[in-house]
């Protein structure tokens, strides 16, 4: 079964739950295109994630969902507010949603934690989750170390829950490459970015058209923080600091408020333009429901391409 027969969306697409960017007028606006919206409500408050769940609820009739950081120190109250507010589809990160389980699965919502790993993938479905993402380290913002390729198979193998993947997939063959590996679906997260839907600003769009395959980079590997962006002054700074045994504090003059600055002000230079390693494939702003049609044609022509080869 096809992640949108799951979610009953129109393509088996769910949105990454970006901080600071995953509105819920960005959220609606990808469920409207067809594809699953998720509000991010990290960096949010209960009560600023009520009031866009409340705004996505108002512009679609279409599903959507709430992706929570469970390490928010307010992810308790916002467990309850997504079974007040009727919440779809939860996706969770940074923690284990089994104390939620309960109460998310008696609502009738659809939980779907992301794992950078196969030990963590079989917790989540012993915790009673109904699909993972599985997000290789290709992806952008907070990563893992094991790749898409890798992870994905292995994590198929090992539970008996549906599995989604994430982390390097921008166009039809990356999407045809994740059915092939067993997944039900994908997440996507920088190739929509770059859409016109999308709420940060112009800066930072027109720096993912710029990057090339080699412009991104991974800060605070040696803390233990992960966090792929494009590279740009403050990232080349931080990873020097960090080799050379900067503390925690010292780094962390680098990295506060940089995503804000990066997706509000538009500050390419010292803000945090998180990214994954397909932004060298992102080439123009185009409306959501363009991008999702030309993944499924993309994929098809793949498929048909692949099939011709084989007779």
């Amino acid at each position: 079964m096809r992640l949108n027969e799951i979610l009953g969306t129109e393509y088996p697409i769910i949105q990454g739950g970006m901080a600071n960017i995953a509105t819920g007028t960005f959220a609606a606006a990808v469920s409207n295109a067809g594809a699953l919206g998720l509000i991010g409500a990290g960096g949010m408050s209960a009560a600023q994630l009520r009031q866009e769940i409340q705004i996505c609820k108002s512009l679609t009739q279409k599903p959507f969902g709430v992706n929570i950081m469970l390490m928010n120190p307010e992810a308790d109250e916002m467990a309850k507010i997504v079974v007040e507010e009727q919440v779809p589809v939860v996706t969770t990160g940074a923690g284990n949603p089994g104390k939620y389980m309960a109460a998310w699965k008696e609502a009738g919502i659809k939980v779907i934690p992301v794992v950078p790993a196969v030990v963590l993938a079989k917790r989540m479905e012993n915790a009673g989750a109904d699909a993972v993402i599985a997000e290789g380290t290709e992806s952008g913002g907070h990563v893992g170390e094991m790749t898409t390729m890798a992870l994905v198979p292995q994590v198929v193998d090992a539970v008996n829950i549906p599995v989604i993947a994430a982390g390097g997939i921008a166009d039809g063959r990356q999407l045809l490459a994740a059915f092939a590996l067993g997944a039900v679906g994908v997440q996507l997260g920088t190739c929509l970015l770059a859409s016109e839907e999308c709420p940060i600003h112009q800066n930072y769009k027109e720096a993912l058209l710029k990057a090339g395959d080699n412009d991104t980079i991974v800060t605070g590997r040696i803390a233990g923080v992960p966090v792929r962006i494009l590279k740009n002054r403050m990232a080349r700074q931080y990873v020097k600091q960090e080799k050379a045994g900067a503390d925690k504090m010292e780094l962390e003059k680098y990295t506060l408020g940089s995503l804000r600055r990066a997706v509000f002000d538009g500050d390419t230079d010292t803000g945090s333009l998180m990214a994954g390693q397909v932004a060298g494939m992102l080439t123009e702003i185009r409306p959501l429901r363009v991008i999702f049609e030309d993944l499924m044609a993309g994929m098809n022509k793949c498929l048909a391409q692949l099939e011709q080869e084989k007779v």
